[in-house]
């Protein structure tokens, strides 16, 4: 632990140039006196550090002097790809490690690189997380993360809407879509079931044990292109039902706010317009889940679009806007 503090010590002197004990401090979590003692350390280990008193004082590097010393650890190189991503980072139990490892990249670059590499990371920054939601707290995802890299097996609980079942998993990767963790596995639920690779969001996983039996990962998975195909057949079997309707230009961009499948559909519709055609109203299809979803989604478009089909949403959506009507009823009646 020493060892790994005064590589770190060595390496911020490196980055930063004069750096106070009382900051050395703060940083490892460790007293001013633990700090002048790892300093005696590295000077007694022939490395240059010079040492100034008074207010504006601290530990720097004699000029010109460059260490050798960065070579990445094991966690260090893992969390090489989570550098710029301290969120993710975190959550997978990374942080320190992804932190230690950014640190050696920028003291193996030259000046003028390490500078213009440190002005990109303070000008840019990356949040996963959708509006109005935080990122979900999922504890197991340590524990997983380490399972996927080792390649060992899981057995775990998992709550879907079907309910609670038992699995055994052999965990293939993990994607963080939306400020929501998803583990890739290839699972069963049982000794009789189908085997296949299959999706669980983390935040559901519970009462997981860590197997010390090993599997192997299958040579032609690819994380990325297997998460991209997934989704693109989730999403088309969720919305497999078409809404035929009758829209105003307003009722257009009220549509295309309803989400990204209803903004792809609006656009599809904007692009078939025939230049110079009335604009006005105009008909369109839309994609949706069920009768009922679809009712009480459209039913904020309010009066801009008609329902030509199906008939079913279109009695639903009347029903609907009647029984508003009868709740709120006319303010005279209630004065």
């Amino acid at each position: 632990m020493r060892a790994s503090r005064l590589l770190s010590i060595l390496i911020l002197l490196q980055l930063r140039g004069r750096v106070s004990a009382e900051a050395l401090a703060a940083e490892f979590e460790v007293s001013v006196r633990t700090i002048y003692r790892d300093i005696d350390e590295l000077s007694a280990a022939g490395i240059p550090v010079q040492s100034d008193r008074g207010p504006h004082g601290g530990f720097q590097l004699m000029a010109g002097y460059r260490s050798q010393f960065t070579g990445l650890e094991n966690d260090e190189a893992e969390a090489l790809f989570m550098i710029g991503l301290p969120g993710p980072a975190i959550a997978l139990g990374l942080g320190n490690a992804a932190t230690r490892a950014s640190r050696k990249l920028m003291a193996s670059l030259p000046p003028s690189l390490r500078e213009g590499s440190r002005r990109i990371a303070d000008c840019f920054h990356l949040d996963t997380n959708d509006w109005y939601r935080s990122e979900q707290s999922a504890m197991e995802l340590p524990r997983i993360a380490r399972a996927v890299l080792a390649q060992q097996k899981l057995k775990s609980s998992y709550e879907s809407w079907s309910g609670l079942r038992q699995w055994q998993m052999e965990p293939l990767g993990l994607v963080l879509k939306a400020g929501a963790w998803y583990l890739v596995a290839n699972s069963q639920s049982h000794a009789s079931s189908s085997k296949k690779i299959r999706i669980f969001k983390v935040i559901h996983i519970t009462d997981m044990q860590v197997l010390d039996e090993l599997f192997d990962r299958p040579d032609d998975f690819d994380l990325p292109g297997f998460w991209s195909e997934a989704t693109a057949r989730f999403e088309a079997e969720l919305r497999s039902n078409t809404a035929h309707l009758r829209v105003s230009a307003t009722g257009l961009d009220r549509i295309s706010k309803l989400g990204a499948f209803a903004a792809q559909a609006v656009e599809m519709q904007r692009e078939s317009i025939v230049h110079g055609m009335d604009q006005a109203w105009q008909t369109m299809s839309l994609p949706i889940e069920t009768i009922e979803h679809a009712a009480q989604m459209l039913l904020g478009i309010g009066p801009e679009l008609e329902v030509i089909a199906p008939l079913a949403l279109r009695q639903r959506l009347r029903e609907l806007a009647l029984h508003c009507y009868q709740l709120h009823g006319d303010a005279t009646d209630q004065a």
